[in-house]
């Protein structure tokens, strides 16, 4: 391997641009137009742009990549995660013109990459799957049949989704009932797509990091806990995972074997499992490509694991893993607003401080000036945190979130503290370790907001009952440094005061006051009125930043109540809108593939008498499918070409 080209962008590009040079592999990068000016286009040692606007016209372009192997000469292809990393036919195309593949076959990603599929790979290698029927169901007995003897809840999981994305939670026979006659008007699919799991509650997250070479040696470089969830998507990773016994351990080391050797698995993966209170293990899925958290797993193991995998794909062997040394935490810094049950943001990075000293890792591939785009993930970069045991690792984290501070987009530090101030989670003064995959909503994303009552989904606004949003300043009293918050309504009245004192025109520069951006503030408060705007007036508009992916009414259409309009997605994240009142579809304002702004109208509905009346103060109409939809299936994945846990590659 001499020149390799890494097919992604952003974070994950970068560090493998780093690993290659470090081995004296030259490095290609490849960069769309807004990605001109990154950290890892500049250090690449060449770089080719891919026109086009799109994510599908440039970085899941697969013939436009292929292109640009061949003209730079490449003889190898890092994928990185996301975009084509887990797609088979850009996979095959590599290995066809004989350039090196730095992952598992395209075979391999066939067999894995549908969820029904693996579950049966995992019941031909003898490792437990989750209670459920592994093929196709299309008939509405057959799924009441298995609810019913299962118990509820349970799942309907479309079989290339991950990440959150094509997951419905159904408590009963007529939620089940409702998804299965709106089921292609919800997911976009057919209903053939899905299969039906028993859900699994209270259960934690835990995977094992695996390697296999050609010559059919095999490790698992550490475990790691992923509990920590919002949406089905990770927040918060940790290795060793915690608190397992030896027993579970070996079972899931045995298990990953088994997985890799039914596929003959060539490279790095990760096998992902439920582990129940009472150490039962269940199979999820295996991820065939490197992913996010791989960086806990190399903290503990002392080992790169993008030099593994360029040596395995090199023909060479792997390196066993020793034992684990320490313990490491990895936190997502996300353009996400935790006042807002964590929704996707977009803006221009406006300062960014990273922590630093002793155990302290930074994995980012953005700077100030930095705009993050509703096109991509939201993810801006990678806390990496290590010590020697697991409570020296919690007490470093909060020391780092203390140092951390971005102004621009909101993040979810202040979550994090919180997070990592409960002692639930860090099992200190007695407690003990119960985390399981829902234990951020519950805890801390429990908050549905009235824009869900009006039709509108949970992810565009903010807790119902939310307090007025402040501001945080730093000044000095008697020459001692101080903290000042403020609400936001006051310092409004001294900008005005402030202004008629002096006739500036209101500029709150005269006031000396610089504040952090923390969140949208006050646009957030309206944003919650909006669903009640919506069911009076009739006029959906968009409450953020988006991209429209479909459009499910036509003009002149009728539509009740809970009734699905238009698709959204924002930053690898779906968010379903739908209708607040009775009507008819008056006028459609957007197409597909439109890039929306907040505020900007996407349906006109002629409401039908009596709904202006009611408004949106009423209990919403729409069934429990609709509002299980609008709060759960907001994320994504694919090969992951559509959108998985890692969609936007560099970004996540």
């Amino acid at each position: 391997m001499k020149k390799l080209l890494i097919a992604n962008r952003g974070e994950i590009a970068l560090r493998v641009v780093r690993t290659a040079q470090e081995m004296g592999i030259a490095t290609v990068a490849v960069y769309a137009n807004q990605d001109r000016d990154a950290a890892y286009v500049r250090m690449a040692d060449e770089a080719y742009l891919l026109p086009g606007e799109t994510n599908n016209q440039t970085y899941l372009n697969e013939d436009a990549i292929l292109d640009l192997v061949k003209r730079s000469g490449a003889d190898a292809v890092h994928p990185g995660y996301g975009f084509l990393s887990e797609v088979p036919s850009f996979a095959r195309k590599v290995a066809e013109v004989g350039i090196a593949w730095v992952g598992p076959s395209a075979q391999v990603l066939v067999d894995l990459g549908d969820k029904i599929q693996a579950c049966k790979v995992a019941e031909r290698a003898k490792v437990p799957t989750v209670p459920g029927i592994s093929e196709p169901v299309t008939d509405i007995r057959t799924l009441l049949d298995f609810a019913q003897s299962a118990g509820y809840p349970v799942m309907m999981k479309k079989a290339d989704g991950g990440g959150g994305r094509g997951i419905t939670l159904i408590h009963d026979d007529d939620e089940l009932r409702t998804f299965y006659m709106n089921h292609d008007a919800l997911q976009g699919g057919d209903l053939g797509d899905y299969f039906i799991e028993k859900f699994v509650d209270r259960a934690r997250h835990v995977e094992t990091q695996s390697g296999r070479d050609r010559n059919g040696s095999f490790t698992v470089y550490s475990t790691r806990d992923c509990s920590l969830q919002r949406r089905n998507q990770k927040l918060v990773e940790e290795a060793p995972a915690p608190y397992l016994s030896y027993v579970v351990a070996s079972k899931l080391e045995e298990y990953s074997r088994r997985l890799f050797e039914a596929v003959g698995y060539v490279g790095l993966g990760t096998c992902e499992f439920l582990v129940t209170p009472l150490e039962k293990i269940y199979f999820l899925e295996v991820n065939p490509r490197l992913q996010v958290e791989h960086t806990v797993s190399e903290e503990v193991s002392g080992l790169d694991l993008v030099r593994e995998q360029l040596v395995i794909a090199s023909g060479g062997p792997l390196t066993p893993a020793p034992a684990p040394r320490g313990h490491s935490f990895e936190l997502r810094i996300t353009s996400e607003d935790p006042a807002t049950n964590l929704t996707p943001s977009s803006g221009t990075i406006e300062a960014l401080h990273w922590p630093s000293g002793p155990g302290i890792r930074i994995d980012s591939g953005v700077d100030v000036g930095n705009t993050v785009s509703p096109r991509d993930d939201s993810m801006m970069g990678k806390l990496i945190v290590s010590a020697q045991t697991r409570e020296a690792a919690v007490a470093r984290v909060r020391r780092a979130l203390k140092e951390i501070s971005v102004e621009g987009v909101p993040t979810p530090i202040s979550l994090f503290k919180q997070i990592f101030a409960n002692p639930e989670f860090t099992a200190e003064h007695g407690h003990s370790f119960d985390i399981s995959t829902k234990w951020v909503e519950r805890n801390y994303l429990t908050m549905e907001p009235q824009a869900v009552k009006a039709g509108q989904p949970a992810s565009v606004s903010g807790a119902e009952e939310e307090e007025e949003p402040v501001e945080t300043f730093n000044i000095e009293v008697d020459n001692k440094r101080v903290t000042l918050t403020l609400p936001q309504s006051m310092i409004a009245g001294a900008v005005g005061v402030a202004a008629r004192a002096s006739g500036n025109g209101g500029s709150r520069a005269n006031l000396r006051l610089q504040q952090p951006l923390r969140g949208q503030g006050m646009k957030d408060r309206r944003s919650r009125n909006e669903g009640e705007d919506a069911a009076r007036s009739g006029v959906i508009v968009a409450t953020m930043q988006a991209v429209v992916t479909r459009i499910q009414v036509a003009q002149g259409q009728e539509v009740d109540k809970g009734d699905l309009l238009v698709v959204l997605e924002s930053m690898k994240m779906e968010n379903y809108v739908y209708a607040p009142a009775k009507g008819r579809v008056r006028k459609i304002n957007v197409g597909v593939a439109d890039g929306v702004d907040p505020g900007q109208t996407l349906v006109e509905l002629d409401l039908h008498s009596g709904n202006k009346e009611r408004g949106a103060g009423a209990e919403s109409g729409k069934s429990a499918e609709s509002r299980e939809s609008g709060k759960q299936a907001q994320a994504g994945k694919s090969g992951e070409a559509g959108a998985n846990d890692e969609q936007q590659g560099g970004q996540q």
